[in-house]
């Protein structure tokens, strides 16, 4: 059984909620070559939860991200975060047969998610009975978000330049996609011959979605600035917002997690905006109210020196 232990969040005057995590929750995922561990955070009170389910950035794990998953939940979202094989804590060897296929494996673990549901429930003292099924979105940073933007309708490119299979999910209403690589005509060499899954097409990426790129993050794996973490809004149907964050560098201020040493523009203004905007934007793509977003969203152009800006809100 997991251990589940109640942890206060912080106290905010508008969410003073304690936050209980269990982890680790685990799925059987026969012919994953292991079992898919996920950490389940949930207010401790309250029904009709909306979930989101959240993709690690490269190397990272369900232990990671918390200023986000921290929030989320004690805003009312319960959080699933899986732990994919690429993970630090797994210490797959770069020479596992699986490693070309990870990127597939992480969408399925997503998917594997959804799937059981009724287990993550059970498995969670005191969530069952608690979740709203209809109101489904999944989140991801980096690679995570590469994950995540496949259940909203983007495919990847063959090596011929046509979309390979459509992995959407129906059950998936709403995303936020932080960090998100852009088109892979924009590689550099290495990244076109180490990682052919990164060849993205947004045509048919229609679930709405939080877009979010930092304006100061370049990138190795492309000969491009910054700009081009704007592609997934550039290219994408419409029904997607773009938050462009200020002086913002890969890790958005510092998503990953408190004091890591991976943040190189450590701000937690900037975080705090983030988990603000990403919040209330979740609360009006799952129809449950745009109060928060339209004071959210006027307070940041109102401010006289704002962290960032929106763009088809």
């Amino acid at each position: 059984m997991p251990d589940a232990n109640p942890a206060p969040t912080p106290q905010t005057p508008d969410a003073p909620v304690t936050v209980l995590s269990a982890k680790p929750v685990v799925l059987p995922a026969p012919g994953r070559g292991e079992d898919l561990r996920v950490r389940v955070s949930a207010p401790a009170t309250g029904g009709d939860l909306p979930v989101i389910v959240f993709s690690h950035g490269f190397g990272w794990s369900m232990d990671g991200y918390a200023p986000l998953a921290d929030h989320w939940a004690a805003h009312g979202f319960v959080v699933v975060q899986p732990t994919h094989l690429d993970s630090r804590t797994l210490a797959l060897p770069a020479d596992d047969p699986r490693t070309p296929h990870i990127w597939r494996i992480r969408i399925e673990d997503l998917r594997r998610v959804l799937d059981g549901l009724d287990v993550l429930e059970a498995a969670v003292p005191g969530l069952a009975g608690r979740l709203d099924r209809d109101r489904v979105a999944v989140a991801g940073h980096s690679w995570g978000a590469q994950t995540a933007s496949t259940l909203l309708g983007a495919r990847v490119l063959g090596p011929d330049g046509v979309p390979g299979e459509d992995l959407s999910d129906t059950r998936v209403k709403a995303g936020v996609l932080l960090a998100l690589t852009g088109l892979g005509d924009d590689l550099t060499p290495f990244a076109a011959e180490h990682f052919p899954f990164m060849r993205p097409s947004f045509a048919t990426m229609t679930t709405p979605a939080l877009i979010v790129a930092g304006d100061s993050d370049r990138s190795p794996l492309s000969t491009r600035g910054p700009d081009w973490f704007t592609d997934p809004y550039t290219h994408s149907p419409g029904g997607k917002t773009l938050l462009t964050l200020f002086g913002a560098e890969h890790s958005l201020g510092g998503i990953p997690g408190y004091e890591v040493a991976e943040t190189t523009d450590e701000s937690p203004e900037r975080v705090a905006l983030l988990q603000r905007l990403s919040t209330a934007y979740l609360r009006r793509a799952l129809q449950l109210d745009d109060t928060a977003w339209k004071a959210a969203a006027t307070a940041l152009e109102e401010a006289p020196h704002p962290l960032g800006r929106l763009q088809g809100k």
